[in-house]
């Protein structure tokens, strides 16, 4: 049996798909930003916050856990910094004390790039120091320290994968989604937070997870890995791709600057090497990556409709 903390959201879900195929599974998710819809019809789902509620009779017995559960919107961090202390590091304190109660060694862990903040090694190994400049990726980054604590102080063992930004079918929130949204509401202009030149590296949801899957064939105490693509895409090309996709010619308006939003990381492209060296690679550039995203949405988006 595997727990999924987090299934009922966008990564989360599709792991839970994958895993399912030859796994019992057990979601975990207290559905703030996920969706029963999304959950496998073969994993059972348990409706519970990690934050607050006692878990560890739903890990008993169970092999590992894949710690997905998190807010996934960074811009939330300058606004509300508490629901970011409290979904990321306190659930996941939490978490890994059920577990050490419940006597489960193997954890998988979903970080971010923003940890490394503004790196000046471009594209960015694992072992470059990490110095997150937003709250949401400090949270991750501590995250990360609990957990390795526990692995030396409980003998557990760990993969952590720090992603780029991940992008496909059932994503609720990021820049793909923001720009059809907002075409939708105004088909004539395109508001483009900041000055559209930020470059960043975008991977497709089936990539993420068979690299995931790959990591697990590394067997250290703590297992640390990034996952992206080999390439970038700046946000003014994702306007484009967006706007051809829904057939439209809006007017791009920036609202300036370098960056997004505070904490925003303007360009970032991480190392894979690692990961190569166990034999995974990303089947798509981070161009052909945005394109799909965005017909997985607009396709989403129209059987709600």
């Amino acid at each position: 049996m595997i727990v999924v903390t987090g299934g009922a959201g966008f990564i989360g879900s599709h792991i839970v798909d994958k895993l399912s195929e030859s796994n019992e599974i057990i979601v975990i998710d207290n559905l703030s930003s996920g969706k029963e819809e999304f959950v496998s019809k073969s994993a059972k789902l348990v409706k519970a916050d990690l934050a607050s509620d006692d878990i560890e009779d739903y890990l008993r017995g169970a092999e590992e856990v894949w710690h997905i559960a998190a807010n996934p919107d960074v811009r939330i961090g300058a606004e509300n910094p508490e629901e970011i202390y409290r979904n990321n590091i306190l659930a996941t304190y939490r978490l890994l004390e059920a577990m050490r109660k419940a006597g489960i060694e193997r954890i998988i862990f979903t970080s971010t790039s923003t940890v490394y903040g503004e790196a000046s090694i471009i594209p960015t190994p694992e072992d470059y120091p990490p110095h997150p400049i937003s709250l949401y990726g400090a949270s991750k980054l501590a995250c990360e320290a609990l957990i390795e604590s526990y692995c030396h102080t409980f003998d557990m063992q760990a993969w952590i994968y720090r992603f780029a930004n991940v992008i496909g079918r059932r994503s609720t929130h990021g820049v793909i989604y923001d720009f059809i949204m907002k075409l939708n509401r105004n088909p004539e202009e395109l508001e483009i937070l900041g000055n559209g030149e930020q470059n960043k590296s975008y991977i497709y949801i089936t990539d993420c997870i068979e690299a995931m899957l790959a990591g697990l064939g590394s067997d250290e105490r703590v297992n640390i890995f990034n996952i992206g693509s080999e390439d970038q895409v700046k946000v003014r090309r994702i306007a484009e791709i967006v706007s051809e996709e829904l057939g439209l010619s809006p007017r791009f308006r920036f609202t300036g600057g370098d960056r997004g939003w505070k904490g925003d990381v303007p360009v970032m492209l991480l190392s894979i090497e690692k990961l190569k060296k166990l034999g995974w690679r990303p089947r798509y550039s981070s161009e052909e990556a945005v394109r799909m995203a965005v017909r997985d949405l607009i396709e989403d988006l129209n059987k709600q409709n």
